[in-house]
């Protein structure tokens, strides 16, 4: 990866959806770190919360707690804050909940995208769009194959399904409304990995839950000890998208596929219960296996992502035993009161720097 470019997000106005949540919340802190003007639009954040905890707030240009289903608010704000660049975040992100509440996940993540992208047909000062999806978008194959841009959609949970929905609106709206206009060859969606760090406290999670047996002293239980996942630590994905969004801005993107997968390296593609075993080794804890019936999960996901490399001269820099390491490591310190925010701040820098 070449250089990461800090001088262009100086003074630079974004609009981030979904700033609350664990994604959202590092990456407002990332862009509070080069300089950016921020304003989120988003859900309160739950009490416990890398939001909370970071402090974030108190750099936002401005912030506002409300459901992306409230267009009319939506519009207001991104009319009054006059962005340059747009992140969508805001989503029902997690399988199992979309199972509980599958009306609220089509809506959320399918409408809600709906409800941005008609809001930005109305702005002239918005120069790049950069919309995250999943790399559960992809339609399994029995071939144990790595997934690229051009393979076949299809979710098969409401979320993942939810999302490949995601996929197509925001092709229709490029293909509908925005071919001809300023954002021609500025929009794009990205399909990032398992992405893991610090501050990250959904439920049903691998490494959240992990963190919780390690505080509490308490057993893991595991549903789904050899299902496979791409793991990537939360900033090499965001600075992809970054990367993604600072091309599309200096018109550098000139693409008939206006997607991008952002995965980690291929060794990082690893079964759950080898994640558990790495941890073990940085504080041992107990775990029992009680296996998942209630709620089909896709068994194996790896991505391919040479077109982020040729492209944008992206590249994952984190092994995985570093990448777990840096999750291990923000949560104690944060344990013995530093800062959050400063931790992860520490970490971007330290990511930055790697050549």
């Amino acid at each position: 990866m070449k250089s990461f470019n800090k001088i262009f997000w100086k003074g630079r106005k974004v609009f981030i959806t979904g700033h609350t949540g664990f994604k959202g919340s590092w990456l407002c802190i990332i862009l509070n770190n080069l300089n950016a003007k921020i304003s989120g639009f988003s859900l309160k954040p739950k009490k416990k919360s890398l939001f909370n905890q970071s402090k974030i707030i108190k750099n936002l240009s401005s912030n506002t707690y409300a459901d992306i289903s409230n267009i009319r608010l939506l519009k207001k704000k991104i009319k009054t804050f006059q962005p340059e660049i747009i992140f969508h975040l805001a989503a029902q992100p997690l399988v199992i909940d979309s199972y509980k509440n599958p009306l609220k996940t089509f809506q959320t993540n399918i409408m809600g995208t709906v409800n941005l992208l008609e809001c930005i047909r109305e702005v002239n000062s918005i120069k790049s769009v950069v919309i995250i999806t999943t790399d559960k978008v992809y339609k399994v194959n029995k071939k144990n194959r790595i997934y690229n841009e051009l393979d076949e959609l299809g979710g098969y949970d409401p979320y993942s399904s939810s999302k490949v929905g995601v996929e197509i609106v925001v092709n229709s709206y490029i293909n509908s409304f925005f071919k001809k206009t300023i954002l021609k060859n500025k929009i794009s969606t990205v399909r990032a990995g398992n992405v893991v760090g610090g501050g990250d406290y959904s439920e049903n999670r691998l490494l959240p839950d992990i963190i919780k047996s390690i505080n509490n002293n308490s057993k893991l239980i595991i549903r789904n000890p050899n299902n496979i996942r791409p793991w990537q630590h939360v900033i090499e994905p965001l600075v992809g998208y970054l990367t993604l969004a600072e091309y599309q801005f200096k018109g550098k993107i000139n693409e008939k596929n206006n997607v991008w997968n952002f995965g980690p390296n291929k060794n990082s593609s690893k079964k759950v219960i080898d994640i558990i075993k790495i941890m073990q080794k940085f504080n041992f804890f107990n775990l029992s296996i009680k296996k998942n019936k209630k709620y089909s999960e896709t068994e194996i996901l790896k991505l391919d992502s040479n077109k982020s490399r040729k492209k944008l001269k992206w590249y994952s820099k984190m092994n995985l035993r570093s990448t777990l390491k840096e999750v291990f490591d923000w949560n104690l310190k944060v344990k013995n009161n530093v800062s959050a925010k400063e931790v992860c701040e520490m970490q971007f820098l330290r990511y930055t720097s790697k050549k």
